[in-house]
């Protein structure tokens, strides 16, 4: 594989997201808050992304939730950033803004600091909604461990990504 940016597995992953959705004629968007725009990267570093990826919303700031996504502030109130219900209304949001056939949202505590007893840090929320699909949305809150130290605030958000590349898979 060639040179990339990012570590091997989210390349890797990333290709087979860009495949898989090229293949199904399908277009995605993303709500990234925790990850920073670290999906749409991993995408972009595909060539023939554009095929696939309609636009990223980075919306690190519960105020750019609200602004960019419509994100209701008693959601934020009542349940906070880092909740399946933000992570829904975000990738709602995002789906509602753009031209895509599905979304994906990502909030969490990355760390080092941030989190409390209920959420401590490694507990990220991700949402998947899908245009003109019946049911309910699907959301989940996972807990990654990051481990001691300097590299832990990276390794949460690298897992956190391979997972939201995971959810863009057909």
């Amino acid at each position: 594989m060639p040179q990339s940016l990012l570590p091997d597995d989210i390349t890797a992953l990333a290709a087979r997201v860009v495949a898989e959705n090229t293949a199904a004629a399908r277009k995605v968007v993303l709500a990234e808050s925790c990850t920073g725009g670290l999906v749409a990267a991993a995408l972009t570093e595909i060539a023939g992304s554009s095929a696939v990826l309609d636009r990223g919303f980075v919306t690190y700031s519960n105020q750019a939730k609200m602004q960019m996504l419509g994100v209701a502030s008693d959601i934020i109130e009542t349940f906070g950033a880092v909740s399946i219900a933000c992570a829904w209304a975000m990738a709602k949001g995002a789906l509602d803004r753009s031209g895509a056939d599905i979304a994906v949202a990502i909030s969490g505590v990355a760390g080092p600091g941030g989190g409390t007893v209920h959420k401590p840090v490694g507990t990220v929320v991700f949402a998947r909604v899908t245009r003109n699909a019946d049911g309910e949305p699907e959301g989940e809150l996972k807990h990654f461990d990051g481990g001691e130290g300097p590299d832990g605030r990276a390794e949460i958000r690298r897992q956190a990504t391979l997972c939201a590349l995971e959810l863009l898979l057909p």
